[in-house]
């Protein structure tokens, strides 16, 4: 596996450090009056959830690893766990309701997501960056509210809560970016 300087690390990045796999949520490069400058390095465990703060110098070398992406089709729920399965080869995985922590809402039935792997170790799921919902509650339509940044609250159909602009009614579909949880466009 390549080794890269503590310098080079970047956000997304998934490293091979404690004896553990970690990846970098966050990344500040610092530079302090006196002494060599250093990455200080948020990292998340892929196994666990737990989080870590570590600095690395430029002279510092870590191990990074190249997870393996499968598109994964999710088929079912059971237990807290998300059964996906492979559509070349038909072989399912099992992974934790928490991997997709507050964003498990947008995962519909038959999606598509991309799962990552470490060797044959299923590791992190990402959703579609946007997902189509129906509105299922929200304010009416008033004619002639078109201030420029007016929102307003609206229910979807899997429960979530979005702000939607004042144009959008009930029984709509939108878009829904899945990164920021925000209205991306009409459907």
């Amino acid at each position: 596996m390549p080794k890269i300087n503590g310098n080079e690390i970047r956000p997304g990045n998934v490293l091979e450090h404690n004896d553990g796999l970690w990846a970098a949520v966050k990344v500040d490069h610092v530079k302090p009056g006196k002494g060599g400058a250093f990455a200080q390095v948020e990292l998340r465990n892929l196994r666990n959830g737990s989080k870590l703060n570590e600095r690395f110098r430029s002279a510092d070398k870590v191990e990074r690893v190249r997870l393996e992406q499968k598109d994964q089709q999710f088929l079912y729920e059971s237990d807290g766990m998300l059964v996906f399965m492979d559509a070349e080869t038909y072989e399912q995985v099992e992974l934790p309701v928490e991997i997709l922590g507050d964003r498990r809402p947008f995962l519909q039935d038959g999606m598509t997501i991309v799962v990552e792997f470490y060797e044959t170790e299923a590791l992190n799921a990402t959703l579609p960056q946007k997902v189509t919902c129906k509105v299922v509650e929200t304010e009416p339509v008033v004619k002639g509210q078109t201030a420029a940044n007016s929102f307003k609250p609206a229910i979807l159909d899997n429960g979530v809560k979005v702000m939607v602009p004042p144009f959008v009614g009930q029984d709509e579909m939108i878009v829904v970016n899945t990164e920021t949880m925000e209205y991306s466009e009409r459907a």
